[in-house]
């Protein structure tokens, strides 16, 4: 009899704002060998799908060939998983709808799945992390913007257009903040790293305390939750209006979603007990009562410099297989 020959590795690929990162994942989930290069250096989508697309042959080429390849998972922000499109992110130098999956699988000659990076994560998580074995979680991705996956009964759920859990984009202030999306009021306009700026300089505006976030050359996150680390009040103030208006949507999410625990990955989330302790509070005080107290709160501990690939890696796992090089 002769034995039908599977496929054990795939790659995985993050986009990110500031990096490309690509790795071949055998099925075990270990990283065989891992690149990258500068998103930002690519204004043209693309000049930028030639370079990944060329960059991951050549990986393949190096590393077992064609032949030990099975299939591409891309996690980028703004992806439909229905489409395999980037589609009109408000933070990408790419604008309008951008057919990555089609695009690379034209120039690579094999599959390709692409989805968001919470949705990736979610399944990083569930693969690989903290939500093994769970059913019913929320991955919720605090950075540039703010993302969210929906993990319901075992499976994404994705909505009937593939846009299901855009938390980020849901109105939490009337005529509040401008979002990169054209509305007003979004949730990310607070929490993503943008807003807790704008929220810094109103804090600031509204007081003459002294602080060191006046004398900072640039304000970030990571500098004033530094800032909170040497207890400065001020800053400490900035994340706990952060973390209000964050618990406060996330009180509206799980009285929608009833999930198990919401995940917490990003790199706001460093900020720790300055942001989560002011979040858990708000949340708990908004949330439906019969769901007071039920819900965990989990910071990931995935490797933050491989969970997106690791993620991208199951989700490659899950597109069917299609390839030149049988």
């Amino acid at each position: 009899m002769e034995q039908t020959k599977i496929k054990k590795r795939v790659i995985g690929v993050d986009i990110s704002l500031e990096e490309t990162t690509f790795a071949i994942v055998n099925a075990k989930g270990e990283i065989l060998v891992k690149d990258s290069f500068p998103t930002e250096n690519y204004l043209d989508a693309n000049d930028y799908i030639a370079t990944l697309s060329e960059r991951i042959l050549m990986m393949i080429e190096s590393n077992g060939g064609y032949e030990s390849v099975r299939s591409v998972g891309v996690s980028c922000p703004s992806a439909n998983f229905a489409t395999g499109c980037m589609e009109n992110s408000p933070n990408m130098p790419w604008k309008g709808i951008i057919p990555i999956g089609p695009m690379m699988r034209d120039r690579l000659g094999m599959a390709v799945a692409v989805a968001n990076n919470a949705q990736v994560i979610a399944l990083g998580e569930h693969a690989f992390g903290y939500a093994r074995g769970m059913h019913n979680f929320v991955v919720i991705t605090l950075g540039t913007g703010m993302g969210s996956c929906i993990f319901s009964n075992g499976l994404i759920h994705k909505g009937s257009d593939g846009y299901a859990g855009e938390v980020g984009h849901t109105c939490i202030v009337r005529n509040g903040r401008s979002c990169g999306c054209g509305h007003q009021g979004c949730l990310e306009a607070y929490t993503a790293a943008k807003g807790i700026v704008l929220t810094a300089n109103e804090v600031l505006a509204e007081s003459n305390q002294p602080s060191l976030m006046r004398s900072a050359e640039k304000l970030t996150p990571k500098i004033i939750a530094k800032f909170c680390d040497q207890g400065d009040e001020l800053a400490i103030e900035v994340f706990r209006r952060t973390g209000f208006m964050l618990g406060l949507g996330l009180a509206n999410y799980a009285s929608i979603v009833n999930p198990e625990a919401f995940i917490f990955t990003g790199g706001i989330v460093k900020a720790g007990d300055w942001l989560l302790d002011p979040m858990q509070e708000a949340f708990e005080e908004h949330v439906f009562k019969n769901l007071k107290g039920k819900i965990k709160f989990l910071v990931s501990e995935l490797d933050e410099n491989n969970h997106d690939v690791l993620g991208a890696s199951v989700l490659a796992w899950e597109v069917k297989e299609y390839s030149l090089f049988k």
